[in-house]
């Protein structure tokens, strides 16, 4: 099957740690050392590392850069991902430097699409939307704003820039352990011919086979955060049960 596990890190101060509902305020540090924390994932068969610089979303630029070069480092031929506060062609080029080997651009596909177009274009394959919607609408800056713009519209203008995928966040739900709100983003998928990875309240393996059950609609994957730290879900056996369920 070619619906992925993604476990996430999530970067504060140079940590590990996960959030409730996108409030800094409420972070719990999960690890000191994100190289170490990137090779206990990488040692099963996942395909894909996705990392949030938290503190670059709210800087508008990259900030834990030492981090990322050290999970970068420790997942080796493991693709990763990072998104915050990545606002320019210049943190884009660093990063893609630097051995990351797609960047997710959220606020500047609010704020100015076109840069996103031109980076999809100069970058093909690396360059991921990364939508992050509350109660439906976009929400930016590392979700301390709210827009008027509905997330499937946002999507929709990226349909034929070339972007590799499109992250959907639900804020309500990401680190709550209340199960994803899959339906809001299997009716994305189904929208778009984008592929659409899943993010924010996968709770359990049951969750990662409901989702991967939308794998022909356009669901690609599930980003797996706080369950994974927590042990609610074991990392072997739920790549195990979707293989099972292939």
């Amino acid at each position: 099957m070619s619906f992925e596990l993604i476990p996430a890190i999530d970067l504060l101060d140079g940590a590990c740690v996960r959030l409730s509902q996108g409030r800094y305020e409420d972070a719990t540090v999960y690890e000191r050392d994100p190289g170490a924390q990137a090779a206990r994932f990488v040692a099963h068969a996942i395909r894909r590392l996705h990392i949030v610089d938290l503190d670059g979303a709210k800087a508008g630029k990259p900030v834990n850069t030492d981090a990322i070069a050290a999970i970068v480092a420790a997942a080796g031929s493991v693709p990763v991902q990072v998104g915050g506060g990545i606002r320019n062609v210049d943190a884009i080029e660093t990063l893609l430097g630097a051995g990351v080997d797609r960047v997710i651009l959220g606020t500047v596909a609010l704020r100015d699409p076109a840069l996103v177009r031109d980076a999809a274009k100069r970058f093909p394959t690396k360059v991921v939307v990364g939508i992050d919607a509350k109660d439906g609408r976009v929400a930016v800056e590392g979700w301390t704003e709210a827009s008027d713009l509905e997330a499937a519209l946002l999507a929709e203008r990226f349909e034929d820039a070339g972007v590799a995928a499109i992250v959907h966040t639900d804020i309500a739900r990401d680190g709550m352990l209340r199960g994803p709100n899959l339906e809001a983003t299997a009716a994305l998928a189904s929208r778009i011919d984008i592929p659409v990875i899943l993010s924010g309240g996968v709770t359990s393996s049951d969750d990662l086979v409901a989702a991967a059950a939308h794998e022909a609609s356009g669901v690609a994957g599930a980003i797996v955060g706080r369950a994974l730290y927590t042990g609610a879900i074991q990392l072997g056996e739920a790549l195990a049960r979707l293989e099972g369920e292939a």
